[in-house]
């Protein structure tokens, strides 16, 4: 049985090497004879392939002259049924050319992912031998989503090289890499001063304003492409210095002054938060004006002799010294003459014609004498004639008395001291009133009252205030042509209705009142007044040079009423209280509208109507008049400051994750600081931590602030700059409302509730101060607006009265007014107290005006005792006995 399958064997193996060779023979008869010896060469060979999700490629391979082509991929045979085989002739040649494609699909690959990257060659035959093609290498495609590396934002100054990196994501193929800014595809080709390196970053060579925005990093193949998040390059500019500007003229006409130059921040100007300009944008140097020299008379000459007309002159000259620098010429007559006597005229001899002269006027003169005596004589023969019953014509002019002659005093006098009926408010004074000093302008009088009569003629007064609507009470005055800039806001007015007796007006958490002394009102007249603060935007005052204002605007009146004894108008001050460092003047608005210095503070007269007490934090104005004032100082040195108030307000209530902090600089005046607090209480805000006071120089630097120390883990600040920064003018001016920064910050929860933080205030290269946001402060004052009569004073009338009359009157050993004035250390102003009527009474209106709060009558009681008064123990006298 072996032997037999052996042969069997034998026989299948001789079969089949006689059809092998017949097939050969048969290839071999298809090729013409001159090229049966030629190797196959291929026309086509298979190339890279990247497969992009689930789509299968295509391999191709192309040769000539061929019998067989088959593919092997990755070491190993592909099957014959897989190739799609095409046979052709090529028409030049004659040679056969064969064709074979094959489809390698994602599973195939994926079979050996991770060992060896899938191949595949082809391998063509014919009659003298094989030939093998390249390696096509088969990947799939692929692009990840994050990039390795992406480009971060930055702030570059101009002209500065920007350097921005990316790295893209990893993908088969490899990804391309573009630039994009703001959206727009960066081309370096068009725009040099961009480049791309080979490591895909963007280089910006010299940075330009135009390059400010967003750039992004865009990644892309085959598969997908991506974009890396936006980098925003903010190209700033550091702010530069111009030229100075030549110097100003000197602020003084006459003697010392000041002048200044300045510079602005604008070679370049600070972009896109660049640094603002270090130094001084104004310089101000000490500067001596020539004072203008007024012209003076020589003396006169000697007189000359007698002319031929019987006169002598003289003459005199402006040269002591001569007008100079604008200076006033000298007033009068350079030449003065005045007739010789007989004695010394010239003699000439009277001829003929000169006694005809004399005898002609003697004769005329006789016939003007004898005419007059014929006139007088007719005039009386016709009186004579008149009727006897009107003849005393005294009848005609009984009953008129002429302007300005005062009449004989009548017999019934008495009746003009009868007290006034307090009830009654009608008005005792007609016309238009105006300042008894502004006599320049003239103007019309009217015969209606300076204020419309009240409605029903009678009132009941109740602490000084009318029943009437303070709304109503406003607008009538604005009626009126002077009180047309009156502000209509009530909460800042107070008005009321006194007599003799006087009163005090206050408006509430200003710091300004006016006292009205007793006495300060004539007997018999009652006077409506009010008292009001300006707003700064409504009304503003005219500052030069170095000047600012001090003070609230402050309005009292009705202006021109009758003062017997001048009253105290109290409003706060902003500067540091220093005499050395400033030249305060107070300014009063005449009635056309001008504002007039009538107060230097140091240089007071006592002959004039106005006076000044200026206290460490209140100015003390007395005026024997109403109407308009403001303090405004002038800096004599950069020493010079005026004090601030820090004020910081957030919102209420704060449902987002933004928060902002509003800072105030405000000036230390009770009025500015009651008027931010209205206007935050109406915008929902809220008082975050106590009022700070900052002393800000005369310096012409800035105020900066900043914020520090907050919980990076809760908190971060939405400001670009380190800073915020308020220009030094709009804070000395001091007419700015509301100047203030916001700070904005932004909590990364919205469960974060607290914030403790560092507030920085600093003067550029001035020293500065830093204080804890952490708590509420909040204070108002509620006391009434008007007092009328004793309440509206500590000390009793009766009790004032005997005082005055103690201490009055001189005494030897001086326990008399001047030793109460050392007592109160009021001893600056004894000359002005000393020129008035009662000095005591004055002492005693100060006194009042500023311990109205906090004053105790029982010190007052211990100073008389200590002059050694047996007046201190009225003191103790019941109220029912005053």
């Amino acid at each position: 049985c072996t032997l037999e399958m052996c042969l069997l064997l034998l026989l299948l193996l001789l079969l089949l090497l006689l059809l092998h060779l017949l097939f050969l023979h048969a290839a071999t008869a298809t090729l013409p004879a001159a090229f049966s010896d030629l190797l196959p060469h291929f026309l086509v060979e298979p190339e890279d392939e990247y497969i992009v999700k689930n789509k299968p490629v295509t391999l191709t391979c192309r040769s000539t002259p061929a019998t067989q082509i088959y593919f092997k991929c990755n070491g190993e045979w592909v099957h014959q049924d897989d190739h799609l085989i095409e046979r052709t002739v090529d028409p030049a040649t004659a040679l056969p050319v064969m064709q074979v494609k094959i489809d390698i699909t994602r599973q195939q690959v994926e079979k050996i992912f991770g060992l060896d990257e899938y191949w595949c060659q082809c391998v063509a035959w014919s009659t003298t031998g094989t030939q093998k093609s390249q390696k096509a290498y088969i990947r799939i495609a692929y692009l990840r989503k994050n990039f390795e590396e992406e480009p971060l934002g930055k702030e570059v100054a101009l002209d500065q090289e920007v350097l921005l990196h990316c790295h893209p994501p990893e993908g088969v193929p490899p990804a391309e890499v573009e630039w994009q800014r703001n959206e727009d595809v960066i081309d370096p080709a068009s725009d040099p001063n961009f480049f791309i390196t080979a490591d895909h970053n963007l280089i910006i060579k010299q940075a330009r304003l135009a390059d400010t925005g967003n750039y992004t990093c865009v990644a892309k193949n085959i598969v997908a492409r991506r974009k890396s998040t936006s980098a925003t390059v903010l190209v700033y500019v550091n702010g530069g210095w111009s030229t100075w500007t030549t110097w100003s003229s000197c602020s003084a006409v006459c003697g010392r002054g000041w002048q200044k130059r300045s510079r602005s921040c604008t070679n370049p100007t600070p972009l896109n938060g660049g640094t603002s300009c270090e130094g001084q944008n104004v310089q101000k140097s000490a500067c001596v004006a020539t004072c203008p020299v007024d012209g003076g008379w020589s003396e006169w000459s000697k007189w000359s002799a007698c002319n031929a007309d019987c006169s002598m002159w003289r003459s005199r000259e402006c040269t002591q010294p001569s007008p100079g620098t604008g200076g006033k010429d000298c007033q009068g007559l350079v030449l003065q003459s005045l007739n010789c006597t007989s004695e010394q005229c010239p003699q000439s001899v009277s001829g003929a014609e000169d006694v005809a002269l004399y005898v002609g006027m003697v004769a005329v003169a006789l016939c003007l004498t004898l005419l007059l005596i014929v006139v007088v004589l007719v005039y009386r023969r016709k009186k004579e004639g008149l009727d006897a019953d009107v003849a005393d014509s005294s009848i005609l002019t009984t009953g008129f008395q002429p302007m300005g002659i005062k009449p004989s005093k009548p017999e019934n006098s008495h009746l003009l001291t009868i007290q006034p009926d307090l009830t009654t408010t009608t008005t005792s004074y007609q016309g238009t009133l105006r300042s008894r000093h502004d006599t320049t302008g003239k103007f019309s009088m009217t015969n209606g009252p300076l204020l419309d009569p009240l409605p029903n003629g009678s009132h009941t007064l109740h602490n000084g205030k009318l029943n009437s609507d303070p709304a109503e009470f406003v607008s009538r005055l604005s009626t009126q042509s002077y009180f047309k800039t009156l502000p209509r806001d009530v909460a800042n007015t107070s008005y009321g209705t006194f007599n003799f007796l006087g009163g005090r007006l206050t408006i509430p958490n200003t710091g300004i009142s006016l006292l009205i002394p007793p006495e300060a009102i004539p007997r018999g007249k009652i006077y409506e007044i009010y008292l009001t603060v300006q707003r700064k935007e409504d009304l503003r005052l005219p500052l030069a040079g170095c000047q600012t204002l001090l003070s609230p605007i402050v309005s009292c009146g009705p202006p021109g009423v009758v003062l017997s004894r001048p009253v105290i108008l109290s409003m706060d001050h902003c500067s540091d209280a220093c005499p050395e460092n400033w030249a305060v003047r107070l300014k009063k608005q005449n009635y056309e509208g001008t504002w007039e210095d009538v107060l230097v503070m140091g240089e007071e007269l006592v002959s004039e109507p106005y006076y000044c007490q200026l206290e460490a934090e209140t100015c003390r104005v007395f005026s024997e008049q109403l109407g308009r004032f403001a303090l405004v100082g002038e800096s004599l040195h950069m020493g010079a400051a005026k004090r601030l108030r820090l004020v910081l307000f957030s919102d209420a209530y704060c449902s987002t994750l933004e928060y902002n902090i509003r800072v105030y600089c405000m000036d230390d005046t009770q009025d500015v600081f009651k008027e931010v607090m209205q206007m935050e209480r109406q915008l929902g805000g809220r008082l975050i931590d106590e009022p700070h006071v900052l002393l800000f120089k005369d310096s012409y630097h800035n105020l900066r602030l900043s914020i520090h120390d907050m919980p990076q883990a809760h908190w971060r600040s939405k400001l670009l700059a380190g800073y915020q920064e308020i220009p030094f003018y709009h804070i000395w001016n001091g007419s700015q409302r509301y100047l203030h920064c916001t700070f904005t910050l932004e909590r990364l929860s919205l469960s974060t509730c607290e914030l403790t933080c560092q507030l920085c205030v600093w003067q550029v290269e001035g020293e500065g101060q830093s204080f804890t946001v952490d708590s509420e402060f909040l204070l108002m004052d509620t006391n009434a607006t008007a007092l009328a009569g004793p309440s509206a004073f500590q000390i009793p009338y009766l009790i004032r009265q005997k005082i005055c009359s103690s201490l009055d009157a001189p005494c030897p050993n001086g326990a008399d007014w001047r030793m109460l004035a050392q007592r109160l250390k009021l001893e600056r102003h004894m000359s002005f107290f000393a020129s008035k009527a009662s000095p005591t009474s004055v002492i005693l209106d100060l006194w009042e005006a500023q311990h109205f709060h906090s004053g105790n009558i029982n010190q007052l009681a211990t100073v008389m005792a200590d002059i050694g008064k047996q007046e201190a123990m009225i003191f103790l006298v019941s109220d029912g006995e005053c």
